[in-house]
């Protein structure tokens, strides 16, 4: 039911076209001098358009009438326009590749800096390649729906105006004529937006699910050969392709449909214009000249009325895709509101805290602390409930009953925020590693670090051997997740990366779990002898560690108490 409840609020926002407007120009402000800019070159392109036709109109009467000494500057001024109009097209040109980049590139930045700013838990939700997809494929339908279809709508609406009183100067009738076209695509236009605002949704959703199984695939391939699953693989992605093919088909169609139809309107409102022209010059009038600039300007007046009908579906899918970024954007916000404590003798204090990913609580009433200086060693079966703790004590999100507070020995206090990641050291279950070289690994945890510090943190997570023994040292290239090294190593390299932060509490999640005993008890002596020696909290199964732990802590019947 609360699924169902939401989806419904979901198709209501989506209706809310003000709102995504008002998100719109906010996302376009900074970027509205360059776009004024690009929309003056289309609207004088427009009006030089227009200028050509009366220019052409003059110089066929001229020729009419046997004014050839008038006609040599008329045809000079003909081309002097045109020539300025390909120049002007060519600035265009130039100017708009740059700006439109810099400005999906600005509206991508900040839909990306958005999704960073969300708290985990509520990120999480969504699938990497439907993230992927909200960042490439609906920010490019906002960023042209605002660079280029808006633009695209005003300049049309001038031309539509310029273009009709130019047209009803010279003939009211045959002005009011041309216009009978716009009823027709207004109704269409109307008709059409809701059904392609569907569609438009059912295709970024069915691109969705298709990019997304592709990077999972691929981010899981060994499982994919250990398995044999590469025919099963290529049949789903092929079926997923269908689905994609089936909502892009019936988009296109769609718009097919109305393209015909405004089409078909278009021709009709010319031939009656021609007709009508051909009559008025059978009955002397009109000019040669002036049928010339009847057949110009229908055309013209005519153009922009079926422009805007098109640019509607074009409209609607910036609307949709606006409607999907946006909901991403209303997830909870994690907010960083400068609080800090002396980063010294940090501990931490867990009060009473209840907390379930759903109706099922994980924790009920549970608390612990764990003082400055300690190793205090986590232990229990898995699901219980260990790496759960670990985010609620990392503030990757807000619901939850209690407290956890941080303190250290001035007596100063904080509690559990992003704020107070600024002080703590993390090392996450499996591979964590960026593709780049082993320095800019290990940078991420401070990327101030020197030489000699990079050093004595690999040397202390026992990594400084295997890394000497790579054939460019510590600026060997590695892949993603590491790949080129072992999964051993690869741990070692994400200790050393937390080692380097130097945080006064540092976070091991089964950080040691692909190590050797030897190597293990290596890494553990490296971290007690680190200076400052930081407060630990190890979450493990292994008992060989607990010797290194001053307490053991366990999580049994959604509490955490003393190990016995």
């Amino acid at each position: 039911m609360n699924r169902v409840n939401k989806l419904k609020r979901y198709w209501a926002r989506k209706d809310d076209a003000k709102e995504y407007f008002k998100w719109i120009i906010d996302y376009t402000k900074p970027y509205i001098p360059q776009l004024g800019l690009l929309l003056s070159f289309d609207l004088i392109a427009t009006l030089l358009s227009v200028g050509m036709a009366i220019i052409g109109k003059t110089m066929i009467d001229n020729a009419s009438e046997g004014n050839l000494s008038e006609l040599a500057s008329i045809i000079t001024i003909y081309v002097l326009v045109i020539v300025g109009g390909q120049s002007l097209a060519i600035i265009s040109n130039l100017v708009s590749t740059v700006v439109y980049e810099k400005f999906g590139f600005g509206i991508r930045k900040k839909v990306y800096r958005r999704i960073l700013d969300t708290c985990w838990l509520d990120i999480s939700k969504y699938h990497t390649g439907d993230l992927m997809t909200r960042l490439t494929s609906d920010v490019s339908a906002v960023s042209d729906g605002i660079s280029s279809t808006i633009p695209t709508i005003i300049r049309l609406v001038v031309e539509l105006l310029v273009t009709f009183f130019t047209l009803a100067y010279y003939d009211v009738r045959l002005a009011l004529f041309a216009l009978l076209v716009a009823p027709i695509t207004m109704i269409a236009s109307f008709w059409l937006g809701k059904k392609i605002k569907y569609l438009q949704v059912k295709v970024q959703e069915s691109e969705s699910k298709y990019r997304s199984f592709m990077q999972e695939s691929l981010a899981n391939i060994l499982i994919e050969k250990s398995f044999c699953l590469e025919d099963y693989s290529e049949e789903k992605l092929t079926k997923l392709r269908d689905e994609r093919i089936y909502w892009v088909f019936k988009k296109n169609r769609t718009n097919m449909y109305a393209s015909a139809a405004m089409g078909l309107s278009f021709q009709i409102g010319y031939i009656v214009a021609f007709a009508w022209g051909a009559i008025c010059i059978a009955n002397k009038t009109i000019t040669f000249g002036t049928m010339t600039i009847f057949l110009q300007l229908v055309n013209r007046i005519q153009s922009p009325i079926v422009g805007l009908a098109q640019v509607v579906p074009r409209l609607i899918s910036m609307l949709a895709s606006a409607g999907r970024i946006i909901e991403i954007q209303d997830l909870p916000k994690e907010e960083y509101k400068g609080l800090t404590i002396r980063n010294e003798n940090v501990g931490v204090k867990i009060s009473h805290v209840s907390f379930g990913y759903s109706d099922e609580l994980v924790f009920d009433d549970a608390s612990i602390e764990i003082k400055p200086g300690e190793v205090v060693a986590l232990v229990g079966r898995s699901g219980i409930g260990k790496t759960t703790l670990v985010r609620l004590i990392m503030a990757f999100t807000k619901n939850m009953k209690g407290s956890i507070a941080f303190y250290n020995s001035y007596g100063e206090e904080i509690d559990s925020s992003p704020d107070a990641r600024h002080f703590i050291a993390y090392v996450p279950q499996g591979n964590t590693l960026f593709s780049g070289t082993i320095r800019e690994n290990i940078l991420i945890g401070r990327e101030d670090a020197t030489e000699d510090e990079i050093i004595a943190a690999l040397d202390s997570a026992a990594a400084l051997d295997f890394v000497n023994e790579l054939q460019n040292g510590i600026d060997t290239v590695i892949g993603e997740k590491g790949v080129g090294i072992s999964e051993g190593q690869a741990q070692r390299l994400s200790i050393a990366r937390a080692l380097i932060r130097n945080a006064p509490f540092l976070i091991l999640d089964e950080a040691t779990s692909s190590l050797d005993e030897a190597t293990e008890l290596r890494v553990l002596d490296g971290i007690r002898n680190w200076d400052p020696a930081p407060t630990c909290l190890v979450i493990t199964h292994r008992k060989s560690i607990l010797k290194y732990c001053n307490r053991e802590i366990q999580i049994a019947d959604k509490k955490m108490r003393e190990a016995i």
